[in-house]
């Protein structure tokens, strides 16, 4: 069984060329935006907008919108009651969605380094530590 290479990653506080870099400097082939809607205030990490920045540097996106958690679970992972919050992402990777696109994460994972993105630089207060936690775990489990 190979151990899928997978880091997490947000953008919070970051400039999209500062952002770009750092995955260069890191080998990201893939970056996974795991956004629910991949749109942004912040300038540059638009859907569009990041993926050309991203294709300039030689790193490929995609969009796993299933795999974004939902308005309505954030304010759980600001707050006091992350549990919570984790415990209620845990229950919607079970959707046929999210099952289908957690396969796409897997397989892009044992095929190439993979960044798992979203806005918050503390992935303890973000959804991509359930998302990652659960793909190693099935994959090396």
């Amino acid at each position: 069984m190979i151990v899928p290479m997978v880091e997490s990653v947000g953008y919070e506080g970051c400039d999209i060329d500062e952002f770009v870099a750092d995955l260069a400097r890191r080998d990201i082939d893939v970056l996974v935006d795991v956004r629910l809607n991949a749109v942004s205030r912040r300038r540059g990490f638009s859907k569009t907008a990041l993926s050309i920045a991203l294709d300039a540097a030689g790193i490929e996106y995609r969009h796993l919108r299933a795999l974004g958690n939902p308005k309505d679970n954030r304010a759980a992972f600001s707050g006091d009651d992350v549990e919570t919050g984790r415990a209620v992402y845990r229950g919607l990777l079970g959707t046929p969605a999210a099952v289908a696109e957690m396969a796409q994460l897997a397989d892009l994972a044992e095929a190439s380094h993979v960044a798992v993105m979203c806005f918050e630089r503390d992935e303890q207060h973000c959804h991509r530590k359930v998302l990652i936690d659960e793909l190693l775990s099935v994959r090396t489990g």
